[in-house]
């Protein structure tokens, strides 16, 4: 008997049975056949559309319950829509199968060539949303990938000891020291040059003649292994100035750029670690208390005073800030807080010179007196910047800074 692959199929026929009395399946498919003979006559008969293909092989399922017996028909058919149609109607007039009554209805004809086109619209997008997420990189991408690459090969060995450096040890008054190579190619990739390897627990002669006639600032992880790392130098007599301590639970080899830039800007000084760790003798630790803690209790009371409301713009302008650290950029903002466009910071006072429209601006770098003047003249509102060298007294512009907040 041939039959029709489900794939090839136009329609399915999708059939339910109600049987009073227990059948099996080929009662079902036998009553089917031999109570619709003869009736659409022989170009519709059961039996040639099925061996010519056009019916496909019909599918029983059944379910005795009670003694009854309930089920469903399916039927493939490659015929065209008014014979499946007419092929339905006609299962229909089956009322007895095997020596039971039967009730034979069909449900519904399903067109597979609607459901093989949801698949198709269903597939087309997720297919689409691949190839979306599948973008080339920009210029500037491209641009930042290769500059990484060239920064991360200017790595070199430096001293007796040959520690891993970058290229601007000799010439920088200020030397950022790490634990090792890993640290040094990561900040590398962000253009920090000055920076050296300890290169294990002993501290390397190099590092102790470099202490005596340059500032060393000291950048350690945000684990217990960085405590012991600062530790060990104070204990052996290297003189720091500086201490930088990269996020909680992460170490500098692994921080982002703007992780770094947050916290080159947030080192303090080692007089303050001292005290921190109890490294210092009492004697010592009254004196600094003396020199360090009351001023510090002074300047908290002169940065509470002043402190702003976080209103909304402010606190965009504050979250616009932290978005540009390390990038050398600027955002330019209308009155409602839209993005106008992003600048370098190079060409920032041509740009509010020549913008009408501008109500803020957001960059990476200090505020001066240049930008102060192209924002009075442009009728700028907000001028954000990481630090300012213009007391807000001498302009009409509201100038904000990373501190302010």
């Amino acid at each position: 008997m041939g039959k029709i692959s489900p794939v090839n199929a136009k329609y399915i026929i999708h059939v339910k049975i109600n049987i009073d009395g227990v059948v099996d399946k080929p009662d079902v498919i036998g009553a089917i056949f031999g109570q619709t003979e003869g009736l659409l006559g022989s170009e519709l008969e059961l039996r040639e559309l099925q061996r010519s293909g056009r019916i496909g092989r019909i599918e029983v399922g059944l379910e005795n319950k009670n003694g009854k017996t309930f089920g469903e028909i399916i039927i493939p058919s490659s015929l065209d829509k008014a014979e499946t149609a007419i092929i339905g109607a006609a299962i229909e007039t089956t009322q007895r199968i095997g020596p039971c009554n039967s009730k034979v209805l069909v449900e519904n004809i399903e067109d597979v060539r609607i459901t093989k086109r949801d698949f198709v619209i269903e597939r087309a997008k997720e297919l689409l949303r691949e190839l979306t997420n599948k973008v080339l990189p920009d210029s500037q991408d491209l641009t930042d990938q290769v500059t990484q690459s060239v920064r991360m090969m200017e790595i070199m060995e430096y001293g007796r000891e040959r520690l891993a450096a970058g290229p601007s040890i000799d010439d920088s008054e200020e030397i950022i020291l790490v634990e090792g190579r890993a640290d040094v190619l990561n900040l590398l990739k962000y253009g920090i040059k000055n920076v050296l390897a300890l290169n294990g627990t002993s501290i390397p002669d190099t590092i102790r003649e470099l202490s005596k006639k340059k500032v060393l600032t000291l950048f350690v992880d945000g684990d217990r292994g960085g405590d012991l790392i600062i530790k060990g130098l104070l204990n052996a007599g290297i003189e720091l100035d500086y201490v930088i301590k990269a996020p909680d639970g992460k170490e500098v080899e692994e921080i982002t750029k703007k992780e770094i830039h947050k916290a080159l800007r947030s080192k303090i000084t080692v007089e303050q670690v001292k005290l921190e760790m109890g490294i210092i003798t009492p004697l010592l630790q009254v004196k600094e208390i003396k020199q360090e803690i009351i001023p510090q209790e002074i300047e908290i009371k002169q940065e509470i005073i002043p402190q702003r409301t976080i209103n909304p713009e402010l606190r965009k302008l504050k979250d616009l800030l932290d978005d540009l650290v390390g990038t050398r950029g600027a955002y330019i903002l209308d009155e409602n807080m839209g993005l106008l466009g992003k600048v370098p910071i190079t060409e920032l006072p041509n740009t509010i010179r020549n913008l009408n429209s501008a109500y803020a601006v957001v960059f990476d770098g200090y505020i001066d007196r240049t930008l102060v003047n192209a924002a009075e003249i442009s009728g700028v509102k907000y001028l954000a910047g990481m630090k300012s060298r213009v007391n807000p007294r001498e302009t009409k512009v509201e100038l904000i800074t990373s501190t302010d907040f």
